[in-house]
């Protein structure tokens, strides 16, 4: 197949004869750049450092991680391009378990055993759909949204055959965008002539983003009436039951969803925290262990994952098994970052539970130390440390950690919960004089910035946000100020590839933590008057005519 010629590929399967067969297949359709990869690890690793056209992924890899997990892990660090087509391959006997997971939306599904002829049929079919979006694909990888939105238009008049598709994308980029009203009828539309689940999903998401809970919540409701495997419904009502505070409604919500598909991690947490905000500490523990359990073969493996299991098994009230998590945390992931702080903590918990002051001692101090040194942890992580340095006589220590948490705090609500800390154990004025300190010192790196920039030394005001947001990565009045000063620079000192790249994730990190942000539209207006000035790469396709 003529098409085929030029693209790339990577296999990913455990077995060497069906990693050559495949690669044959894939020599006889006409593609000649391919490589291999035995197991998720090494496929990563080939992925962060290069990308794919084609991705061929066998289910049941080995290693405890299965192709499943692997995708979800994929699409959530962005290190395949929406672009990218990927096959999942698998038997029959295991085709329903890979279904189910239908927010993971792989290309299409290849069972065996298939012939070359049907893999060109499969992959000559996805390759038709990708040539038609790839430029509303590569105006989103500039982060050029509006035009994007423009171009969606544009291709449902020259791809009928995937009209449904360019809508869909083009109301989910209303919604990226913060524009629930663009995006609600381009919902209502589709589901009322083609009665499509998503789309009344995407109906619920506009409520959602709009504030209206209930009326959202009852969307959904009525959608999983009529279809109960529809899996990302359960997360959104999920998310409405969390709005309202109600943990019990969202616990249960999500429990029917991990009995539907068990292999995604990244539920799996969120019915953990789930349970822990209903005290359900049983739910809790299980599906804690399943987390544990299930990404330990993940490259992307989180020690935090290993706090909350040990934090939860305390509050059951079971020191033994405490200890044996934390001695996992130790053995399985030595040397990756932020271990000794989340060890040291576990420790702490531990020891406060059981009585032993002396190791309690140690233990507060080796976790002080370490988020003195790395200071890579969570808010959460930093919190209940601040919360066993107030407990046990630490005040000093507390109010050093929880002075690093209220500069990050995300928003206004953040900010109550971490003073709470304080006021909760009689310390009110204090939790005031921190608040007080963490605005100003945020005010004062936003202003040096701003001064640098001022000055004329647009890469020195570049390098001292950078700075401010590896501190503090969820404050958006940073992040923000972030994308202002790279924009700035990239405006009056030419186009560069690095800073381009910090500017998008710079702004999709605004969009993030403050998507009602009245100056995001100004924000994202900059970015494009930069794209269209410089035209970076010389990509005609950025600039279509109904775009500008």
């Amino acid at each position: 197949m003529k098409e085929l010629q030029g693209l790339t590929a990577l296999i990913i399967e455990p077995h060497p004869g069906m990693r050559s067969s495949l690669h044959n297949m894939l020599n006889l359709c006409g593609l000649a750049k391919i490589d291999d990869a035995a197991g998720s690890g090494q496929a990563i690793r080939m992925l962060g450092n290069k990308s794919y056209d084609l991705i061929l992924c066998e289910y049941a890899l080995e290693g405890g991680q299965d192709g499943q997990q692997m995708l979800e892990d994929l699409r959530h660090h962005k290190l395949i391009h929406a672009s990218t087509m990927f096959f999942m391959v698998t038997g029959e006997g295991s085709f329903g378990k890979v279904v189910s997971a239908v927010e993971l939306l792989p290309t299409d599904y290849i069972l065996k055993p298939f012939t070359a002829d049907r893999m060109l049929e499969r992959i000559g079919r996805a390759l038709d759909k990708r040539n038609a979006f790839v430029p509303v694909y590569q105006l989103i990888d500039v982060g050029n949204e509006r035009a994007a939105i423009a171009a969606c238009s544009e291709g449902v008049s020259l791809y009928p055959r995937y009209a449904t598709d360019f809508l869909r994308l083009r109301a989910e980029l209303h919604l990226l965008l913060g524009e629930a009203a663009e995006a609600e009828p381009i919902y209502a539309a589709l589901y009322e002539s083609k009665a499509i689940g998503w789309a009344r999903l995407g109906q619920a998401k506009t409520l959602f983003q709009r504030g209206e809970y209930a009326a959202a919540q009852a969307m959904l409701e009525d959608l999983l009436e009529n279809n109960k495997r529809f899996l990302d419904a359960y997360d959104w009502l999920a998310r409405t039951h969390q709005a309202q505070g109600r943990p019990q409604e969202a616990q249960q919500t999500l429990g029917e969803a991990v009995a539907l598909s068990p292999h995604a991690v990244r539920r799996l947490r969120r019915l953990a925290e789930a349970a822990v905000a209903a005290d359900d500490m049983e739910v809790a523990e299980k599906a804690q262990k399943l987390v544990v359990s299930k990404a330990k073969y993940s490259e992307f493996r989180d020690p935090e994952d290993h706090v909350r299991l040990v934090q939860t098994l305390v509050r059951k009230g079971d020191p033994l098994q405490a200890g044996a998590a934390i001695r996992e945390l130790d053995r399985s992931m030595g040397g990756q970052k932020n271990v000794e702080l989340c060890s040291a903590l576990c420790s702490a918990m531990l020891h406060g539970h059981t009585g032993n002051q002396a190791r309690l001692e140690e233990s507060l101090d080796a976790a002080l130390q370490a988020n003195r040194h790395d200071g890579g942890g969570s808010n959460a992580v930093k919190t209940e440390l601040a919360r066993l340095c107030l407990a046990h006589g630490r005040e000093e220590g507390a109010a050093e950690v929880m002075r690093e948490v209220m500069r990050n705090a995300p928003d206004s609500a953040a900010m109550t919960q971490a003073m709470a800390v304080f006021e909760q154990s009689g310390r009110e004025e204090l939790a005031k004089a921190l608040a007080r300190q963490s605005r100003q010192e945020v005010a004062e790196m936003v202003a040096a910035g701003a001064a640098k920039a001022g000055e004329g030394d647009f890469r020195g005001a570049v390098e001292l946000m950078r700075v401010a947001v590896t501190r503090l990565p969820d404050n958006p009045q940073v992040v923000f100020n972030a994308a202002v000063a790279v924009l700035k620079c990239l405006e009056h000192e030419g186009w560069d590839e690095r800073l381009g790249q910090q500017a998008l994730s710079f702004i999709a990190g605004v969009r993030r933590l403050d998507p009602r942000n009245p100056k995001l539209p100004v924000l994202s207006g900059l970015h494009q008057q930069i794209l269209r000035k410089y035209k970076p790469r010389g990509l005609a396709w950025m600039h279509p005519p109904d775009a500008l």
